[in-house]
């Protein structure tokens, strides 16, 4: 016998029911739901306790490898880039993101870099531009993350058309190699737009769901592997049950059309409470999103700078960002998502997510699919809902961001650091469906903090 059984054989076993008639008498006639449960914006109880004779569980894929470390660079010049990757891949990275809005020389970005997992974000879409990248990678494995979807969302248009854009796809998708991945599915913007943890779920699956129709009715058979790009809250323990969520839901939906098609789940912590004062809050902020990313599955992290609202890319911020990752990784042991299983609300919280969230889902499907529901605005509109109430809630106070709406330091001074514009930009040019912006939860604030400077 172990001396942890021998220790607990000394103590007699309490269930859930006797605890819960404990705390109604301590709290001596004052009503156990309305003091001790708490209902979140995603419609869940957040009970005062949890028990292993009440806990509902579910049966969550496990990663077996340790979560990469993903440095971001956007390709303003091939040559530089090239010199930036290789930099962070000495310091500490093992992967790359490039992010691109126009065709560069990947012979030049790619040059001297090999044994490393590379992400491309293309803000554009080039056929033959593709074909190239994916028959120059080599031995590199490739994320191109094509997202008609995701920039549609973002954009409000389609690249060219609806018609040309999923030919050009399908050409890509037939192109595919064992060491190339064509798909992404971009949920951050949801999440940075101010959907809850819930809506961002279904709306992940839903997202998806349009392409693997897109397979299934163009019987295309080599897509082996999607990335899908999830920003990170501060809601620590819901953020690692909405991954744990994900995964669970993606395994039934493959089983819907018997495929066989790995989710990587590549991360970054949210910009929706980055903050301008009192910034340094922002490396907090960031290390908690990192862990609960961790602890939630996520298979690539790629950190945000503290300053990266109102700095332009710079050494000190990035090194930074990077040493975070390392410090969880190399000396905090943080290494993959093993040890959250059996946890009691972690479980639970996981349950209520998966279960609402594919309430959702089947809901968007009867109506006709994720992509109709955005030109009909109802997605749009719900995400703004749920954005309008946190906001409503930060203004109050109630939800809180440290250094800006509680304890604030009024000699901040931050007018002289803006690098680049923090805030919301409204772009006046026409659209065939309402975009989804992001937007930051203190940029009101900010914005009348700068003008009284």
């Amino acid at each position: 016998m172990s001396i942890k059984d021998s220790l607990f054989n000394d103590f007699p076993s309490i269930s859930s029911k006797q605890w819960k008639q404990k705390i109604q008498f301590d709290l001596k006639g004052a009503d156990y739901n309305e003091t001790l449960i708490t209902e979140t914006l995603e419609g869940i109880n957040i009970k005062p306790f949890y028990h292993n004779d009440s806990f509902k569980q579910l049966d969550i894929p496990e990663n077996d490898e340790e979560f990469k470390i993903c440095q971001t660079i956007f390709i303003s010049n091939d040559q530089t880039a090239n010199f930036l990757a290789k930099d962070a891949l000495k310091r500490g990275a093992d992967s790359i993101q490039f992010i691109a809005d126009k065709k560069f020389d990947f012979k030049i970005v790619l040059d001297d870099i090999s044994n490393v997992t590379i992400y491309f974000q293309l803000l554009f879409l080039d056929k033959e531009f593709v074909f190239d990248l994916i028959n120059s990678s080599g031995t590199l494995k490739v994320y191109l993350n094509i997202d008609l979807i995701g920039n549609l969302v973002k954009t409000g248009n389609w690249f060219y058309n609806n018609q040309k854009d999923h030919e050009i796809l399908k050409s890509i998708l037939k192109k595919e190699t064992d060491t190339s991945s064509a798909l992404g599915v971009d949920v951050s913007v949801y999440q940075n737009a101010g959907a809850n943890t819930v809506q961002q779920v279904a709306y992940a699956l839903a997202h998806v769901n349009e392409y693997l129709n897109f397979i299934h009715n163009n019987e295309i058979n080599l897509v082996k592997d999607i990335n899908f790009t999830f920003s990170i809250g501060s809601n620590y323990f819901f953020e690692i049950a909405k991954l744990r969520a994900f995964k669970y839901l993606w395994k039934l939906l493959l089983k819907e059309y018997n495929f066989n098609i790995n989710a990587n789940l590549f991360t970054q912590p949210t910009l929706r409470n980055k903050t301008v004062y009192d910034y340094n809050v922002n490396m907090l902020r960031t290390t908690s999103e990192s862990m609960s990313a961790i602890l939630g599955g996520a298979h690539v992290l790629s950190n945000a700078s503290y300053d990266t609202i109102f700095h332009k890319k710079n050494e000190f911020g990035e090194r930074i960002a990077r040493n975070q990752l390392i410090v969880l990784k190399e000396e905090s042991y943080l290494k993959n998502n093993a040890t959250v299983h059996g946890s009691y609300y972690i479980e639970e919280l996981t349950f209520e997510i998966a279960n609402k969230a594919l309430k959702t889902f089947k809901e968007i499907e009867k109506s006709g699919g994720f992509v109709k529901q955005l030109f009909e605005g109802t997605i749009q509109r719900k995400i703004n809902e749920n954005a309008q109430k946190e906001q409503d809630l930060f203004d109050k106070g109630e939800l809180v961001l440290l250094g800006t709406n509680m304890h604030t330091n009024l000699k901040d001074r931050m007018n002289q650091e803006l690098e680049i514009y923090p805030f919301v930009k409204k772009k006046n040019h026409q659209t065939i469906i309402q975009p989804i912006r992001a937007k930051r939860l203190a940029e009101k604030l900010e914005l009348n903090r700068l003008k009284s400077e």
